[in-house]
Protein backbone atom coordinates (compact mmCIF):
# COMPACT_ATOMS: atom_id res chain seq x y z
CA UNK A 1 0.00 0.00 0.00
CA UNK A 2 1.26 3.47 -0.93
CA UNK A 3 -0.09 6.17 1.39
CA UNK A 4 -0.51 9.80 0.35
CA UNK A 5 1.65 10.77 3.34
CA UNK A 6 3.24 9.29 6.44
CA UNK A 7 5.76 10.10 9.16
CA UNK A 8 9.41 9.14 8.98
CA UNK A 9 10.69 7.88 12.35
CA UNK A 10 14.20 6.45 12.64
CA UNK A 11 16.22 4.91 15.46
CA UNK A 12 17.68 8.27 16.50
CA UNK A 13 14.15 9.57 17.07
CA UNK A 14 13.24 6.50 19.10
CA UNK A 15 16.42 6.69 21.19
CA UNK A 16 15.83 10.37 21.91
CA UNK A 17 12.29 9.70 23.15
CA UNK A 18 13.40 6.75 25.28
CA UNK A 19 16.09 8.91 26.88
CA UNK A 20 13.43 11.47 27.83
CA UNK A 21 11.14 8.76 29.18
CA UNK A 22 13.95 7.67 31.49
CA UNK A 23 14.70 11.23 32.60
CA UNK A 24 13.26 13.20 35.52
CA UNK A 25 10.94 15.22 33.28
CA UNK A 26 8.41 13.85 30.82
CA UNK A 27 6.48 17.14 30.80
CA UNK A 28 7.15 20.80 31.70
CA UNK A 29 10.86 20.02 31.51
CA UNK A 30 13.97 21.05 29.56
CA UNK A 31 13.02 19.47 26.21
CA UNK A 32 10.29 22.08 25.74
CA UNK A 33 12.64 25.05 25.93
CA UNK A 34 15.25 23.19 23.86
CA UNK A 35 12.74 22.53 21.08
CA UNK A 36 11.59 26.16 21.15
CA UNK A 37 15.18 27.39 21.07
CA UNK A 38 16.09 25.13 18.16
CA UNK A 39 13.02 26.18 16.18
CA UNK A 40 13.87 29.86 16.69
CA UNK A 41 17.44 29.24 15.58
CA UNK A 42 16.34 27.27 12.52
CA UNK A 43 13.89 29.82 11.14
CA UNK A 44 15.76 32.84 12.55
CA UNK A 45 12.96 34.28 14.64
CA UNK A 46 13.29 35.74 18.14
CA UNK A 47 10.55 33.82 19.94
CA UNK A 48 8.89 30.42 19.62
CA UNK A 49 6.16 28.75 21.66
CA UNK A 50 5.28 25.07 21.21
CA UNK A 51 1.74 23.78 21.72
CA UNK A 52 -0.12 20.47 21.75
CA UNK A 53 -1.51 21.26 18.28
CA UNK A 54 -1.42 23.90 15.57
CA UNK A 55 -5.09 24.55 16.38
CA UNK A 56 -4.10 25.51 19.93
CA UNK A 57 -1.36 27.73 18.51
CA UNK A 58 -3.82 29.49 16.20
CA UNK A 59 -6.29 30.06 19.04
CA UNK A 60 -3.57 31.39 21.34
CA UNK A 61 -2.26 33.67 18.59
CA UNK A 62 -5.76 35.11 18.13
CA UNK A 63 -6.02 35.78 21.86
CA UNK A 64 -2.55 37.35 21.96
CA UNK A 65 -3.60 39.73 19.18
CA UNK A 66 -6.68 40.71 21.18
CA UNK A 67 -9.37 39.05 19.05
CA UNK A 68 -12.68 39.20 20.91
CA UNK A 69 -16.43 38.89 20.48
CA UNK A 70 -17.81 40.58 17.35
CA UNK A 71 -14.35 41.30 15.93
CA UNK A 72 -13.77 39.94 12.43
CA UNK A 73 -11.35 37.30 11.19
CA UNK A 74 -10.90 36.53 7.49
CA UNK A 75 -9.11 33.52 6.04
CA UNK A 76 -8.86 31.44 2.88
CA UNK A 77 -11.89 29.45 1.73
CA UNK A 78 -9.46 26.61 0.98
CA UNK A 79 -8.06 25.36 4.26
CA UNK A 80 -8.65 23.02 7.16
CA UNK A 81 -11.42 24.23 9.47
CA UNK A 82 -8.97 25.14 12.27
CA UNK A 83 -7.94 28.24 10.27
CA UNK A 84 -11.35 29.78 10.90
CA UNK A 85 -12.47 27.89 14.02
CA UNK A 86 -9.75 29.70 15.97
CA UNK A 87 -11.70 32.91 15.40
CA UNK A 88 -15.01 31.37 16.42
CA UNK A 89 -13.46 30.26 19.71
CA UNK A 90 -12.92 33.97 20.44
CA UNK A 91 -16.47 34.93 19.50
CA UNK A 92 -15.35 36.63 16.29
CA UNK A 93 -17.28 36.87 13.02
CA UNK A 94 -15.76 34.80 10.22
CA UNK A 95 -15.50 35.49 6.51
CA UNK A 96 -13.49 34.02 3.68
CA UNK A 97 -11.45 35.09 0.67
CA UNK A 98 -11.53 33.10 -2.56
CA UNK A 99 -8.36 31.51 -3.92
CA UNK A 100 -6.03 31.72 -6.91
CA UNK A 101 -6.33 28.76 -9.23
CA UNK A 102 -2.58 28.37 -9.70
CA UNK A 103 -1.24 28.39 -6.11
CA UNK A 104 -4.60 27.58 -4.42
CA UNK A 105 -3.74 30.32 -1.92
CA UNK A 106 -5.72 33.37 -0.87
CA UNK A 107 -6.22 35.73 -3.83
CA UNK A 108 -4.63 38.97 -2.66
CA UNK A 109 -6.35 41.04 -5.36
CA UNK A 110 -9.74 39.80 -4.21
CA UNK A 111 -8.70 40.44 -0.62
CA UNK A 112 -7.71 44.01 -1.45
CA UNK A 113 -11.05 44.65 -3.16
CA UNK A 114 -12.95 43.19 -0.21
CA UNK A 115 -10.93 45.31 2.24
CA UNK A 116 -11.75 48.45 0.28
CA UNK A 117 -15.46 47.65 0.38
CA UNK A 118 -15.30 46.74 4.09
CA UNK A 119 -13.65 50.04 4.95
CA UNK A 120 -16.63 51.91 3.53
CA UNK A 121 -18.99 49.82 5.67
CA UNK A 122 -16.77 49.94 8.77
CA UNK A 123 -16.52 46.13 8.75
CA UNK A 124 -12.75 45.63 8.38
CA UNK A 125 -11.21 42.48 9.88
CA UNK A 126 -9.04 42.61 12.97
CA UNK A 127 -7.07 39.56 11.80
CA UNK A 128 -6.40 38.00 8.40
CA UNK A 129 -5.14 34.39 8.33
CA UNK A 130 -3.38 33.50 5.05
CA UNK A 131 -2.54 29.84 4.44
CA UNK A 132 0.80 28.54 3.20
CA UNK A 133 -1.10 25.93 1.23
CA UNK A 134 0.87 22.76 0.46
CA UNK A 135 4.01 24.59 1.64
CA UNK A 136 3.64 27.56 -0.74
CA UNK A 137 3.18 30.94 0.92
CA UNK A 138 1.26 33.83 -0.58
CA UNK A 139 3.15 37.09 -1.16
CA UNK A 140 3.56 38.02 2.51
CA UNK A 141 5.22 41.39 1.87
CA UNK A 142 2.27 42.47 -0.25
CA UNK A 143 -0.12 41.28 2.47
CA UNK A 144 1.84 43.17 5.14
CA UNK A 145 1.47 46.28 2.99
CA UNK A 146 -2.30 45.79 2.98
CA UNK A 147 -2.29 45.23 6.74
CA UNK A 148 -0.64 48.59 7.30
CA UNK A 149 -3.10 50.33 4.98
CA UNK A 150 -6.22 48.71 6.45
CA UNK A 151 -5.01 48.28 10.05
CA UNK A 152 -5.38 44.51 10.50
CA UNK A 153 -3.03 41.95 12.02
CA UNK A 154 -1.72 38.78 10.39
CA UNK A 155 -1.46 35.19 11.59
CA UNK A 156 0.12 33.05 8.89
CA UNK A 157 -1.21 29.51 9.10
CA UNK A 158 1.88 27.76 7.78
CA UNK A 159 0.87 24.35 9.11
CA UNK A 160 2.08 22.97 5.76
CA UNK A 161 5.09 25.21 5.49
CA UNK A 162 7.89 24.38 7.93
CA UNK A 163 11.09 24.41 5.89
CA UNK A 164 9.62 26.44 3.02
CA UNK A 165 11.30 29.70 2.06
CA UNK A 166 9.91 33.09 1.10
CA UNK A 167 12.41 35.37 -0.63
CA UNK A 168 15.23 33.07 0.50
CA UNK A 169 14.24 33.18 4.19
CA UNK A 170 12.36 30.50 6.10
CA UNK A 171 8.65 31.02 6.68
CA UNK A 172 8.24 32.37 10.18
CA UNK A 173 10.95 34.96 9.64
CA UNK A 174 8.58 37.93 9.41
CA UNK A 175 8.77 40.69 11.99
CA UNK A 176 5.21 41.95 11.63
CA UNK A 177 3.23 38.71 11.94
CA UNK A 178 2.73 35.52 13.95
CA UNK A 179 3.45 32.31 12.05
CA UNK A 180 2.03 28.91 13.06
CA UNK A 181 3.36 25.45 12.15
CA UNK A 182 1.94 21.96 12.65
CA UNK A 183 3.74 18.81 13.78
CA UNK A 184 0.97 16.34 12.93
CA UNK A 185 2.36 13.02 11.62
CA UNK A 186 1.76 13.90 7.95
CA UNK A 187 3.41 17.33 8.23
CA UNK A 188 7.06 18.25 7.60
CA UNK A 189 8.25 16.97 10.97
CA UNK A 190 6.19 15.35 13.69
CA UNK A 191 5.78 15.27 17.45
CA UNK A 192 2.76 12.94 17.16
CA UNK A 193 0.45 15.89 17.66
CA UNK A 194 1.78 19.38 18.12
CA UNK A 195 2.25 22.87 16.77
CA UNK A 196 4.16 26.09 17.31
CA UNK A 197 3.82 29.86 17.01
CA UNK A 198 6.64 32.25 16.11
CA UNK A 199 7.08 36.00 16.39
CA UNK A 200 9.63 38.75 16.90
CA UNK A 201 7.18 40.59 19.18
CA UNK A 202 8.00 40.02 22.86
CA UNK A 203 4.53 41.04 24.03
CA UNK A 204 2.83 38.48 21.78
CA UNK A 205 5.35 35.85 22.86
CA UNK A 206 4.73 36.41 26.57
CA UNK A 207 0.97 36.31 26.08
CA UNK A 208 1.06 33.08 24.05
CA UNK A 209 3.45 31.45 26.50
CA UNK A 210 1.08 32.27 29.35
CA UNK A 211 -2.11 31.30 27.47
CA UNK A 212 -0.50 27.95 26.67
CA UNK A 213 -0.39 27.11 30.40
CA UNK A 214 -3.65 28.29 32.02
CA UNK A 215 -2.76 31.98 31.79
CA UNK A 216 -0.17 31.49 34.52
CA UNK A 217 3.05 33.49 34.78
CA UNK A 218 6.08 32.73 36.94
CA UNK A 219 8.21 35.71 36.00
CA UNK A 220 9.28 37.52 39.18
CA UNK A 221 8.65 40.94 37.71
CA UNK A 222 5.11 39.99 36.75
CA UNK A 223 4.50 38.48 40.17
CA UNK A 224 5.64 41.63 41.95
CA UNK A 225 7.08 39.28 44.52
CA UNK A 226 10.56 37.87 43.98
CA UNK A 227 10.87 35.94 47.25
CA UNK A 228 10.03 32.49 45.98
CA UNK A 229 10.44 30.92 42.53
CA UNK A 230 7.68 28.46 43.42
CA UNK A 231 5.04 31.16 43.47
CA UNK A 232 2.82 31.61 40.43
CA UNK A 233 -0.04 33.86 39.42
CA UNK A 234 -2.83 33.44 36.90
CA UNK A 235 -2.92 36.70 34.98
CA UNK A 236 -5.18 35.61 32.10
CA UNK A 237 -7.81 33.01 31.28
CA UNK A 238 -5.60 30.48 29.55
CA UNK A 239 -5.73 26.82 28.60
CA UNK A 240 -3.78 23.62 29.02
CA UNK A 241 -2.26 23.69 25.54
CA UNK A 242 1.16 22.38 26.61
CA UNK A 243 3.28 19.99 24.63
CA UNK A 244 4.97 17.26 26.69
CA UNK A 245 8.72 16.72 26.92
CA UNK A 246 8.18 13.31 25.33
CA UNK A 247 6.77 14.98 22.24
CA UNK A 248 9.26 17.84 22.32
CA UNK A 249 12.20 15.43 22.41
CA UNK A 250 10.87 13.80 19.24
CA UNK A 251 10.59 17.28 17.73
CA UNK A 252 14.19 18.09 18.65
CA UNK A 253 15.35 14.95 16.85
CA UNK A 254 13.04 15.40 13.85
CA UNK A 255 14.06 19.03 13.32
CA UNK A 256 17.62 17.92 12.59
CA UNK A 257 16.28 16.11 9.51
CA UNK A 258 14.04 18.90 8.22
CA UNK A 259 16.35 19.91 5.37
CA UNK A 260 16.59 16.28 4.25
CA UNK A 261 12.80 15.92 4.34
CA UNK A 262 12.28 19.09 2.29
CA UNK A 263 14.92 18.04 -0.24
CA UNK A 264 13.27 14.63 -0.67
CA UNK A 265 9.80 16.15 -1.15
CA UNK A 266 11.12 18.62 -3.72
CA UNK A 267 12.82 15.78 -5.61
CA UNK A 268 9.52 13.88 -5.74
CA UNK A 269 7.69 17.00 -6.94
CA UNK A 270 10.29 17.49 -9.68
CA UNK A 271 9.71 13.96 -10.98
CA UNK A 272 5.94 14.42 -10.91
CA UNK A 273 6.37 17.68 -12.82
CA UNK A 274 8.46 15.96 -15.46
CA UNK A 275 6.41 12.84 -16.13
CA UNK A 276 2.73 13.50 -15.33
CA UNK A 277 0.48 14.17 -18.33
CA UNK A 278 0.17 17.97 -18.38
CA UNK A 279 -2.51 17.84 -21.07
CA UNK A 280 -4.85 16.14 -18.60
CA UNK A 281 -3.62 17.63 -15.31
CA UNK A 282 -2.86 21.10 -13.97
CA UNK A 283 0.31 20.77 -11.91
CA UNK A 284 1.39 22.88 -8.89
CA UNK A 285 2.83 26.32 -9.60
CA UNK A 286 5.82 27.64 -7.66
CA UNK A 287 6.10 31.44 -7.72
CA UNK A 288 9.56 32.96 -8.12
CA UNK A 289 9.54 34.32 -4.54
CA UNK A 290 8.88 30.89 -3.00
CA UNK A 291 10.76 27.66 -2.42
CA UNK A 292 7.93 25.34 -1.44
CA UNK A 293 8.29 22.60 1.15
CA UNK A 294 5.78 20.50 -0.84
CA UNK A 295 3.90 19.18 2.14
CA UNK A 296 1.29 18.31 -0.49
CA UNK A 297 1.46 17.73 -4.22
CA UNK A 298 -1.97 18.70 -5.55
CA UNK A 299 -3.06 18.32 -9.17
CA UNK A 300 -6.29 19.45 -10.81
CA UNK A 301 -8.15 17.27 -13.30
CA UNK A 302 -8.52 19.58 -16.33
CA UNK A 303 -11.68 17.91 -17.62
CA UNK A 304 -13.69 16.51 -14.75
CA UNK A 305 -16.56 15.35 -16.93
CA UNK A 306 -18.49 12.40 -15.46
CA UNK A 307 -16.65 12.76 -12.11
CA UNK A 308 -13.34 11.66 -13.61
CA UNK A 309 -11.47 12.77 -10.45
CA UNK A 310 -13.50 10.46 -8.22
CA UNK A 311 -13.13 7.58 -10.66
CA UNK A 312 -9.36 8.10 -10.62
CA UNK A 313 -9.35 8.00 -6.81
CA UNK A 314 -11.18 4.65 -6.80
CA UNK A 315 -8.98 3.25 -9.57
CA UNK A 316 -5.77 4.16 -7.74
CA UNK A 317 -7.09 2.71 -4.49
CA UNK A 318 -7.66 -0.62 -6.23
CA UNK A 319 -4.00 -0.46 -7.30
CA UNK A 320 -2.95 0.07 -3.66
CA UNK A 321 -2.30 3.80 -4.14
CA UNK A 322 -4.03 6.05 -1.62
CA UNK A 323 -4.65 9.69 -2.46
CA UNK A 324 -6.51 12.46 -0.63
CA UNK A 325 -8.45 15.71 -1.15
CA UNK A 326 -7.31 18.96 0.51
CA UNK A 327 -9.73 20.58 1.24
CA UNK A 328 -13.49 20.76 1.18
CA UNK A 329 -14.07 24.54 1.24
CA UNK A 330 -14.76 25.67 4.79
CA UNK A 331 -17.89 27.60 3.82
CA UNK A 332 -19.45 24.36 2.53
CA UNK A 333 -19.00 22.56 5.85
CA UNK A 334 -22.36 21.88 7.52
CA UNK A 335 -21.49 23.98 10.59
CA UNK A 336 -20.56 26.97 8.45
CA UNK A 337 -23.68 26.66 6.33
CA UNK A 338 -25.60 27.18 9.56
CA UNK A 339 -23.70 30.47 9.91
CA UNK A 340 -25.14 31.65 6.59
CA UNK A 341 -22.54 30.57 4.03
CA UNK A 342 -23.75 28.81 0.90
CA UNK A 343 -22.72 27.24 -2.39
CA UNK A 344 -21.29 29.66 -4.98
CA UNK A 345 -20.05 32.08 -2.31
CA UNK A 346 -16.42 31.34 -3.27
CA UNK A 347 -16.45 29.87 -6.75
CA UNK A 348 -12.73 29.26 -7.29
CA UNK A 349 -12.49 27.23 -4.08
CA UNK A 350 -15.48 25.17 -5.19
CA UNK A 351 -14.07 24.70 -8.71
CA UNK A 352 -10.81 23.58 -7.14
CA UNK A 353 -12.53 21.18 -4.71
CA UNK A 354 -14.32 19.33 -7.51
CA UNK A 355 -11.05 18.67 -9.38
CA UNK A 356 -8.25 18.53 -6.79
CA UNK A 357 -6.30 15.42 -5.92
CA UNK A 358 -3.37 15.13 -3.48
CA UNK A 359 -0.86 12.57 -4.74
CA UNK A 360 1.50 10.60 -2.49
CA UNK A 361 4.51 12.63 -1.34
CA UNK A 362 6.62 11.90 1.73
CA UNK A 363 10.25 11.05 2.60
CA UNK A 364 9.59 7.30 2.66
CA UNK A 365 8.29 7.18 -0.92
CA UNK A 366 10.56 5.05 -3.11
CA UNK A 367 11.46 5.91 -6.72
CA UNK A 368 9.90 2.64 -7.89
CA UNK A 369 6.64 3.52 -6.12
CA UNK A 370 6.69 7.04 -7.52
CA UNK A 371 7.10 5.85 -11.11
CA UNK A 372 4.29 3.31 -10.59
CA UNK A 373 1.96 6.11 -9.41
CA UNK A 374 2.80 8.21 -12.48
CA UNK A 375 2.32 5.27 -14.83
CA UNK A 376 -1.06 4.33 -13.36
CA UNK A 377 -2.34 7.93 -13.49
CA UNK A 378 -1.18 8.58 -17.05
CA UNK A 379 -2.61 5.27 -18.28
CA UNK A 380 -5.97 5.96 -16.65
CA UNK A 381 -6.23 9.45 -18.17
CA UNK A 382 -5.47 8.36 -21.76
Amino acid sequence: MIRYSEQHIDQKDISKVIKTLKSDFITTGPQISLFEKNLSRKIETKYSVVFNSATSALHSACLALGLKKNDRLWTSANSFVASSNCGLYCGAKIDFIDIELDTFNIDLQKLEKKLSEAKKKNTLPKIVVPIAFAGHSCDIDYLIGLSKKYKFKIIQDASHGLGAKYKKKYLGNHKDIITVFSFHPVKMITTGEGGSAHTDNKKYFNLMKSICSHGIVRNKKNLNNGINHLLYDQKYLGFNYRLTDIQASLGVSQLKKLSIFVKKRREIAKIYNKYLDKSKLSLPVEKDYIKSSFHLYVVLIRNNKNNLRNKLIHYLKKQGIYTNIHYKPIHLQTYYKKLGFKKNDFKNAEFYYERALSLPIHPNLKKKELMLIIKKINNFLR
